[in-house]
């Protein structure tokens, strides 16, 4: 190895069988080690990620809401005001602290207030104005910055989703479709989206313990050729705007605030009835994809090729995209049709893909969990859910949010949604305000569902003794068998993975490594077996 790095690590204590979150002792000793860990492929891995206590209090006020009200969520700083709080609201550094309070290794932030925010969506408009880019930077994004390069919080992973709908709406919304507008077609001549974006990613990417995640809409709304090329090729050039750099993004997230189905399990996008295509049906509409994962698997791939580094990971956001209740179709569709095949197989029950604010019917999607398929770096709930998508009439306030009719339940004249009805639940707040009946809603016909079952979750606290050789070290992987579970900047590690269970054997081993990257071997493997008595997961087997 090219570097003094440690070379082995003891393990010498016997395993034990241990209760639920127990401590393994490996060795007695423990080394001090560095305050920040080195930059992980995904910092999922591993984390125990913070729980919101300004939405979990408002989940667990609803009848039935403390089932999820643990739940980690994204904070939206979707405003000026948003970054220091107010008397109902953290404010970053507050949120920070009380991550840090928890015990949390992992906050999980929404960067959201671009000048000319949102073009297409009038219910998401936000306080700056088109040409604000000067106001963007040194009152929203500099701030952000300062306070989460603040030493304190150097052990904890900050991830940012950055600025949602704002560089798909270029593509799709800027000019020349059914879904333009004027205000989209500004932001594309000006240049201040992506300039905002640069800005975003090259400057919270310089803190060491920064991942930002570009958001990359949906399938329904990129799923075509003629989208995700154009979408990849957009994506990259904000990425290498304003001094930023492919570096600078550690991934991409999908689906946010959306309500896509994670995967559609009675129908596939080559399936043919009667010798015509899904792909022909009204619901899908001719687009490649007819769900989440696989769009964003695939279009991870066409990123990596567009020069994004292979190391890239996805987000899919599965807050609202469960579609459970009794509207869920047990199998597949008649035959009579390629559209009855199509609407009796689909698990997304909107009247249309295109329809995004408030939709009735929805439900919970999977729970929040890491590294659940090849190239996704977790399953995430960046919408809160119960938090409103736009106000379904107008009303007055002055954080620039705008009535959008496509939040109007009655509404059945956007060219979008093929002036279809919308689909949105009346009655609603404005967005980002709690919405009781939505809550309800989604806990309602949430999949996979809120009863307990036998499922069972533990986690195990392992510590261990540095070798006297451990030069440079500045950190440690943590294997479970041949998976990396996490790392650790100290000699000690909780692995709370999803699938854990009771009374099982598992094997450990570490890796210590130095910040060059150099990896020492492993150390000698230790056998654990979990004891009976693991917590009840809330997820239905699977």
């Amino acid at each position: 190895m090219p570097s003094p790095i440690m070379r082995r690590l003891r393990t010498s204590a016997a395993a034990a069988a241990l209760g639920v979150a127990a401590v393994l002792p490996l060795a007695t000793a423990v080394q001090p080690a560095a305050a920040a860990e080195a930059k992980l492929d995904n910092p999922y891995a591993g984390a125990k990620v913070y729980v919101n206590p300004d939405w979990s209090a408002k989940a667990a006020a609803e009848p039935g809401g403390s089932a999820v009200a643990n739940q980690p969520t994204f904070v939206w700083m979707d405003r000026i005001a948003a970054i220091s709080g107010s008397s109902s609201a953290k404010g970053l550094r507050a949120h920070l602290d009380t991550a840090l309070a928890q015990g949390a290794n992992l906050v999980q932030i929404v960067i959201y207030d671009l000048p000319g925010r949102d073009c297409a969506a009038l219910a998401s408009n936000g306080e700056l104005g088109a040409t604000e880019i000067g106001r963007y930077k040194t009152e929203y994004i500099d701030p952000i910055a300062a306070i989460m390069s603040d030493s304190k919080y150097a052990g904890l992973r900050i991830v940012n989703v950055i600025e949602p709908d704002s560089l798909p709406n270029l593509v799709t919304n800027a000019g020349g479709t059914a879904g333009s507008t004027d205000a989209c077609a500004t932001m594309k001549a000006n240049g201040n989206y992506e300039a905002g974006v640069g800005y975003a990613l090259h400057t919270l990417a310089a803190i060491p313990n920064v991942y930002n995640y570009i958001d990359a809409a949906h399938h329904g709304w990129l799923g075509w050729d003629s989208n995700m090329g154009p979408a990849a090729t957009e994506f990259k050039k904000a990425a290498t705007t304003g001094g930023a750099t492919v570096n600078d993004v550690a991934g991409f997230i999908v689906n946010t605030a959306n309500y896509s189905a994670l995967t559609e399990p009675y129908f596939k996008v080559t399936d043919s009835v009667n010798g015509t295509t899904v792909r022909q049906s009204k619901w899908v509409d001719w687009n490649y994809y007819v769900d989440e994962l696989s769009f964003a698997q695939a279009l991870r791939t066409k990123l990596v090729g567009e020069g994004f580094n292979s190391s890239i990971g996805m987000l899919i956001d599965t807050s609202r995209n469960g579609w459970g209740g009794t509207a869920r179709p047990a199998g597949a569709g008649p035959l009579t049709s390629v559209d009855d095949y199509v609407n009796g197989s689909r698990v997304d029950r909107r009247i249309h893909a295109g329809n995004w604010c408030n939709q009735s019917g929805a439900g919970l999607g999977e729970r929040p969990t890491t590294a659940p398929a090849t190239g996704i770096d977790a399953y995430v709930w960046a919408k809160p859910p119960g938090e409103s998508d736009g106000a379904s009439q107008v009303i007055p306030n002055d954080e620039g949010k705008g009535f959008d009719r496509m939040c109007d339940p009655t509404y059945t004249g956007n060219g979008r949604n093929g002036n279809s009805m919308t689909g949105a639940l009346a009655n609603s707040p404005l967005a980002g305000a709690w919405f009781s009946a939505q809550f309800q809603q989604l806990l309602a016909n949430a999949y996979p569902g809120l009863t307990s079952s036998a499922k069972t979750s533990s986690s195990v606290s392992l510590s261990w003794t540095a070798s006297t050789d451990n030069v440079g070290v500045t950190g440690y992987d943590v294997y479970r068998g041949t998976t990396l579970v996490g790392s650790s900047a100290t000699t000690s590690f909780t692995d709370t993975g999803l699938g854990l269970t009771a009374s099982t054997a598992y094997s450990y081993t570490v890796k210590a490594k130095d910040a060059a990257g150099n990896v020492s071997a492993a150390s000698s493997a230790l056998s654990v077996t979990t004891s009976a008595g693991g917590t009840t997961d809330t997820q239905a087997p699977v």
